[in-house]
């Protein structure tokens, strides 16, 4: 298959509950981002059973859009980013290092992917990300400029560069750690342009490798408009609009299916929640 099929923007739109303008412009970008985060949950079923699942734009619509399940960052920006070239949007597949708890800026491989759009009319290209699966992810596509700090529907983030040997800058995406007043790394990147297939190979790595942590146990997460949901193994936690977090262990496969359905908005399928069962390579 090929994507060379027009995009469906009124199915899309319909899944992401958007009825605003259809413009190439800022607030359009910053209302379906956030709408796009809100609607399609984060979730890794596919990999728990040590299968990359597919980038192929008609599976990405069938999975995404049509049914009751969510994926992970490839499958969400790659979605997102044919969404935006349909209204308009000149869209750049970018690469990053997740640090999230990582010993350095550098110490991990680039595993995850974002966005870099450019706005007609705007003198700098914003940062676009559906896909990050953390409280520290951004609601709403940031300008893509140092050391300015932006409310992103309600979320606060920044931009900042680190040193490194490297030709281009290097970008970290910050978010600000409400609970310890300060600022937290989330990941970094360079600006060259990154291609389908350099995806399809860290696809599959990501998807079917023993030792990548979404083969390893359950991670799905859900954004409302006053909490944010994470199940992460057993762990359920909640964190509200005002900092206040909560958690619990979930006991059980059906009570983590009755979760997925009603809480996260995801038809768990037969034999979905066993890591590296069998079948998988």
């Amino acid at each position: 298959m090929s994507d060379s099929k027009p995009f469906d923007l009124d199915a899309y739109f319909r899944r992401i509950g958007w009825e605003g303008e259809r413009r190439a412009d800022p607030a359009t970008l910053r209302g379906v981002h956030l709408a796009h985060m809100r609607a399609i949950p984060f979730e890794n079923l596919d990999a728990l059973r040590r299968t990359a699942p597919s980038l192929d734009p008609a599976d990405l619509m069938a999975k995404l859009v049509h049914s009751r399940r969510g994926g992970y960052c490839y499958e969400h920006n790659s979605l997102f980013a044919r969404a935006l070239r349909a209204l308009g949007f000149r869209v750049t597949l970018l690469t990053a290092r997740v640090v999230v708890g990582a010993d350095g800026i550098t110490s991990r491989p680039r595993t995850h992917m974002a966005l870099l759009v450019d706005v007609p009319g705007e003198p700098r290209p914003y940062l676009a990300d559906v896909g990050f699966g953390a409280i520290g992810a951004l609601l709403e596509p940031v300008p893509l400029v140092a050391g300015v700090e932006f409310d992103d529907a309600g979320r606060r983030h920044r931009l900042v560069h680190a040193p490194h040997d490297g030709p281009l800058d290097l970008w970290v995406l910050e978010a600000h750690d409400r609970q310890k007043g300060d600022w937290a790394a989330q990941y970094a990147f360079t600006v060259e342009p990154f291609e389908r297939p350099d995806f399809d190979v860290v696809n599959w790595y990501v998807g079917t490798h023993p030792r990548s942590p979404f083969t390893q146990r359950l991670y799905a997460q859900h954004l409302g408009a006053d909490r944010h949901l994470l199940l992460d193994g057993r762990l359920l936690t909640e964190t509200r609009t005002d900092g206040t977090v909560t958690e619990r262990e979930v006991t059980g496969e059906a009570e983590v299916r009755r979760l997925l359905d009603e809480e996260f908005g995801i038809s768990a399928p037969d034999h979905a929640l066993t890591a590296g069962a069998p079948g998988s390579p």
